[in-house]
């Protein structure tokens, strides 16, 4: 999320004074202390076999503790189909309600029939409020034998178990199955623009010795090739994508070859305690198998970020850097857990896609569709007060967004009406594409800030259509390059960077200091140079190489002093796949 940290501190701070200004002129204030504890799945109602994973005739069994609770408390169960065969998307299937006070509660749900196979929820609300999600999976047979005859070959047929064949049920094999990936592509960038054939790392991991891996979406997406490097290989291999999806960050890719070690999915029950490990590839450039371990702290965590929304989420401390996107979180005898996919590094927390979700998602992947998706890499971006939106960084071809025309660098503000992005997640655009069917028809809008146009058409319908400009938009002229961008170089060629067309002020000469002295290279453009460098109201970038200036970041930037124009905000840490260091706000 795109947001300044003092606006966190802005707002707790106002919560302060709000609940000082009720309280403390001899109002009272008082909160309810009623909370449900230890909620948890099983088969039976005495919770002896506690479970997320539920065979097609099971009676699905919801028990939990309500604590410090008056009589008149409200509790309410929420039964929904997330992702299951022939039904809607997020199906609400039942609800129950209870009027209650402290003690142990248990709600039921058995099926009339027979339970779709896939992923479902339960929601648990305390007086109206949501208070807790647990979600479970359903896998069976696909369906039942007509002839008498038929159904010992229907019924006993094995699922695949790809990890048993390949021997690995131990922690020290699981590298055999793990794969770096590099994904190649031109990207646009927020904050740097556009990166031509750009190369990101991320992780991922086999489950099918034909080579089905499992990785993240945001590592794959809109990426022009994929090389995947194997254990104890070589030379790369190539890799296709068979299936994304944008909300639960997951991608199913086939890598090219066959008999390939794989991993099997953990069949016990994920709960707080266990121990685990996250495998992969850290860090852009790092070649070499990491292993951490920890163990899960959180069987239920919120899984809303800046790039995508998940439904069932877990938090561990088996500690994850960029590039360990994708790879797997598993136990001590090897087995998937879940799919790591973020972090927060100054908190130490660490959030993994839950086997339970994950799976049957999976599957469906794997057959070839994408899956709460419209075929971007996005990111929601805000301000906190007017601005927000879906930043796309790029678009996979002949996907909806695609055949819509949008593309790389577009701003998708609207979605079916609603404003996009506004607390800074994904979750707004997700719930939307979680309520619709792959090829339902679907109203967009754009700003394309590359050429200063707004725009409105439809997914899955009419395409793109420049309806207004932004105001104080450069209009006329002639422009190049995507998006009226155009790509410049340095004196020596070494520099490239890309800026708006309308800067025609450029100067690629050597950087040398006041005595005259040659630090390096450099690139200045601007509407107007001199404007840039010497007032704050001139556009305008300069960027500079060199290896002679003998100098860290830290102590590079404090050749900088601005405090008598501006405001000091602090100093932020900056990373990408190539760079890091540090810069002034």
């Amino acid at each position: 999320m795109k947001r300044l940290p003092f606006i966190h501190w802005i707002l707790f701070m106002l919560l302060v004074f709000a609940l000082a200004a009720c309280g403390g002129d001899g109002g009272e204030i008082s909160f309810s202390t009623a909370n449900i504890q230890n909620a948890r799945l099983a088969k039976d109602e005495a919770g002896s076999s506690t479970t997320t994973q539920f065979g097609q005739e099971d009676t699905i069994y919801v028990l939990a503790d309500l604590n410090n609770a008056p009589d008149d408390t409200t509790v309410k169960a929420v039964f929904t189909a997330v992702n299951a065969e022939g039904e809607s998307p997020n199906t609400q299937i039942e609800e129950a309600d209870l009027t209650t006070g402290s003690g142990a509660l248990t709600f039921n749900l058995a099926p009339s029939g027979l339970w779709p196979n896939g992923s479902y929820k339960v929601e648990l609300y305390l007086n109206d409020e949501l208070d807790q999600t647990l979600t479970y999976a359903v896998e069976g047979p696909v369906s039942a034998a007509a002839e008498p005859t038929d159904a010992p070959e229907t019924i006993t047929e094995p699922e695949p178990t790809p990890a048993a064949d390949s021997g690995i049920n131990s922690i020290e094999d699981v590298r055999q199955a793990v794969i770096r990936i590099q994904a190649q592509g031109s990207f646009v960038d927020p904050e740097f623009g556009l990166a031509l054939n750009t190369a990101g790392q991320g992780t991922g991991f086999i489950i099918d010795e034909s080579g089905i891996a499992v990785t993240n979406n945001h590592v794959v997406t809109g990426a022009a090739l994929l090389e995947v490097w194997i254990e104890g290989e070589s030379q790369p291999h190539n890799a296709k994508v068979l299936g994304v999806s944008e909300c639960a960050d997951l991608a199913v890719i086939d890598i090219d070859g066959d008999g390939f070690p794989a991993l099997d999915w953990y069949d016990g029950p994920i709960t707080v305690g266990l121990d685990v490990y996250s495998a992969g590839f850290p860090l852009f450039g790092n070649t070499e198998f990491t292993l951490t371990r920890g163990i899960v702290s959180k069987e239920h965590a919120n899984g809303d970020t800046s790039w995508a929304s998940v439904d069932s989420v877990i938090e561990h401390d088996a500690t994850i850097n960029p590039g360990n996107s994708g790879g797997p979180l598993v136990s001590e005898n090897g087995r998937i857990v879940g799919v790591n996919y973020a972090s927060r590094s100054d908190t130490n927390q660490y959030f993994a896609i839950s086997r339970d979700l994950a799976r049957p998602l999976i599957e469906q992947m794997r057959e070839g569709n994408d899956v709460q998706s419209i075929g971007i890499n996005g990111e929601a971006i805000t301000d906190g007060e007017t601005f927000a939106g879906i930043w796309v960084s790029s678009v996979e071809s002949g996907t909806p967004a695609d055949k819509a025309g949008i593309r790389g660098g577009d701003f998708l503000t609207s979605l079916e009406g609603l404003v996009l992005g506004v607390d800074g997640t994904m979750a707004s655009y997700c719930d939307i594409l979680r309520s619709r069917n792959p090829e339902d028809t679907m109203s967009v809008e754009i700003t394309r800030f590359g050429t200063g146009e707004l725009l409105e058409g439809q997914l899955n319908g009419r395409n793109l259509e420049v309806v207004g400009t932004l105001q104080g938009a450069q209009s006329g002229g002639e422009t190049t390059g995507s998006d009226g961008y155009v790509t410049i170089n340095d004196d020596s060629g070494q520099l490239a960077v890309n800026i708006p067309a309308s800067w025609a002020q450029v100067d690629g000469s050597a950087w040398v200091n006041d005595a005259g002295e040659n630090l390096g290279i450099r690139v200045i453009a601007s509407p107007d140079i001199n404007g840039f460098l010497t007032t704050w109201a001139t556009p305008g970038v300069s960027f500079r190489a060199s290896d002679s200036l003998g100098m860290d970041d830290k102590q590079l930037i404090e050749q900088f002093d601005f405090s008598g124009d501006c405001q000091y905000g602090g100093r932020e840490s900056y990373a990408d796949q190539l760079y890091s260091g540090q810069y002034d706000v």
